[in-house]
């Protein structure tokens, strides 16, 4: 007995209909996508938590985290702002500029120097002595491999003395967490390992399980939660997700145009040299200039091409 076709279709839109709840359900904003990351550091102890691990001191000690504007003042009119991810400031004056980055960016120490110098500069008013500069830290947390040529996930770096390696000043540092090179997961591993395999996670059960083995990341995984069934919130989300994908293919094809144009150009060249070599008979030359490109070179070079 043949299926009645409305039955069928009926059954195939039921499944498709199930198929989408449960793939809505079990969406989770990711922590590297700046929206998300600055959602998360709105909470207290979260953010008591994370800079506990990062100065690696109990969290006891993170007695007040106050979030600050973002927005790095200009000096005059010519200078450049300078708009952070995440800035919070603790009792004793400190400052921490939290900077979330996915995508490898080349003058990044550059950024990041500029900006860590700009909000050291800011805490100082005219009149005021220099004893009333507070500590700056500047933290890039990357997605990408940032170091190239070694395995560190976690690095600090200060002012120290090149020779004798003693540190000169605490005043000014930077923390660099390389996500992309976090080794195997171990036992007993530091509070800053554990955040920075949850700034990381990539799927709900990734979060789930790490939420089963530490309480603060439990209770950064309810917020996580919280978050991503948040319609309104979910759709900022969304939206930045695609500005940064737009960002990359628009990056992307301008590279490709740019590769494609200089190839055409190249081959412009050489064929244009070739003509030149055929009109005055030194057809060698074209056949020596096709394998030895050194040679091709230097024939351009005569004939000013």
């Amino acid at each position: 007995m043949k299926e009645n076709k409305k039955s069928v279709s009926t059954r195939r839109a039921s499944s498709h209909c199930k198929a989408s709840k449960e793939k809505q359900e079990d969406f989770i904003m990711l922590p590297t996508v700046d929206f998300c990351f600055k959602e998360l550091m709105q909470n207290d102890n979260i953010r008591k938590n994370i800079i506990a691990a990062l100065l690696n001191v109990p969290p006891s000690e993170v007695e007040n985290t106050e979030l600050m504007p973002t927005i790095l003042r200009k000096e005059s009119k010519d200078d450049k702002y300078g708009i952070l991810d995440v800035r919070v400031k603790l009792k004793d004056g400190e400052q921490i500029d939290f900077e979330m980055q996915v995508e490898a960016f080349d003058c990044w120490a550059n950024r990041s120097v500029y900006y860590l110098s700009k909000m050291y500069a800011g805490e100082i008013k005219e009149g005021e002595g220099y004893d009333c500069l507070k500590k700056c830290i500047h933290v890039s947390i990357l997605a990408y491999d940032h170091f190239q040529d070694d395995k560190e996930c976690y690095r600090r770096i200060v002012f120290c003395d090149a020779k004798t390696g003693k540190e000169y000043t605490d005043l000014m540092e930077m923390h660099i967490l390389e996500l992309s090179k976090l080794p195997p997961e171990e036992k007993n591993e530091t509070s800053l390992l554990q955040w920075m395999r949850f700034l990381g996670g990539k799927t709900r059960k990734d979060f789930e399980e790490m939420a089963k083995k530490n309480s603060e990341l439990e209770e950064a995984y309810d917020v996580l939660d919280k978050l991503s069934a948040d319609e309104k919130k979910r759709l900022e989300y969304e939206t930045r997700q695609r500005a940064i994908r737009d960002y990359n293919i628009g990056m992307l094809t301008a590279e490709r145009r740019g590769i494609e144009a200089g190839r055409e150009e190249g081959e412009n060249r050489i064929n244009q040299l070739n003509i030149e070599l055929s009109k005055r008979g030194r057809t060698e030359d074209i056949l020596k200039a096709a394998v030895d490109k050194e040679y091709q070179e230097k024939l351009l070079k005569e004939f000013e091409l």
